[in-house]
């Protein structure tokens, strides 16, 4: 790969990290904050503390969010992560500017359950493409990653707990039915996040039946841009000749190629099948 090419490939890559920061501030800023939800996480930490201390919940995760990345530079090193690291000071940042700029002292709207949809979908939303391109938000992220690296904690556990224990302390410092929608947001953020995942990584693949397989590889191989594998294969009831073609596409292109073959080839069998893992040349490497 050329440096140019790698150049637009990291440009995009950090627009769209850019992009997922915007959306997880607005999730946090317009409809975190205002109602106290602490989910765990820096913000939810920001947001229990912040009675107690004379900041603002954006000062508090700015403070924190800092004092994590020295941590990671200390204990990580290199493996920490520029992008990581990138997240984590746009995201602090884009919070205090909201509260300079767009000062918030009351829920936008009196509907709690509404805005708590907004506050567990948009970052999600959010956390999804982070996780999907091999970067995290930061703040107790970088924390497993130091007790993933020297300790052999179950970290998925060990940070549940964590936030668990955010979300029993905002019963005490707000009231129950803060508490109740922080921890209602904490047990629905992982469902989201693997939903979101799940749906942009969401692929297509075939299994076609024909007696007739090259009018469809060569669809695929010249108008798709994708390959396939083929079989040969005999009916059980007619005992003829049979090929069958195996190819996996992006949802955008399996219409093409359903309508193709429902077209051109409208006697072929064809079992169409989700997959969101799959791991190979045109689709995800290999780490």
């Amino acid at each position: 790969m050329n440096k140019k090419a790698r150049f637009s490939i990291i440009l995009g890559r950090y627009m769209l990290l850019t992009l997922a920061t915007i959306i997880i501030i607005i999730g946090i800023y317009v409809f975190k904050f205002p109602n106290n939800f602490s989910f765990g996480g820096v913000t939810g930490i920001a947001i229990v503390l912040a009675p107690f201390v004379p900041v603002t919940p954006g000062i508090l995760t700015l403070i924190i969010n800092m004092f994590l990345l020295l941590l990671g530079f200390i204990f990580l090193g290199k493996s920490f992560g520029l992008m990581t690291a990138y997240v984590s000071i746009l995201m602090s940042v884009g919070l205090r500017l909201c509260e300079l700029w767009f000062p918030m002292n009351q829920p936008l709207t009196d509907e709690p359950v509404l805005e708590l949809i907004f506050a567990i979908a948009l970052p999600a939303v959010a956390s999804a493409v982070y996780f999907n391109i091999g970067a995290s938000g930061g703040g107790t992220d970088v924390v497993a990653m130091i007790l993933s690296k020297y300790t052999s904690l179950n970290i998925g556990a060990a940070l549940f707990v964590a936030d668990l224990l955010i979300v029993i302390a905002s019963c005490f410092v707000f009231d129950t039915k803060t508490g109740l929608c922080s921890l209602t947001g904490l047990l629905a953020k992982s469902l989201v996040v693997d939903g979101v995942i799940e749906n942009i990584n969401l692929c297509k693949y075939f299994t076609i039946i024909s007696d007739n397989p090259k009018p469809i590889c060569d669809f695929i191989t010249n108008e798709l841009g994708r390959s396939a594998t083929l079989y040969n294969a005999q009916g059980a009831y007619s005992g003829a000749d049979k090929t069958i073609i195996i190819t996996i596409t992006k949802r955008s292109q399996a219409v093409k190629l359903r309508n193709f073959i429902k077209h051109m080839e409208p006697s072929a069998f064809i079992a169409i099948t989700n997959s969101s893992e799959i791991i190979g040349k045109g689709f995800r490497g290999m780490n």
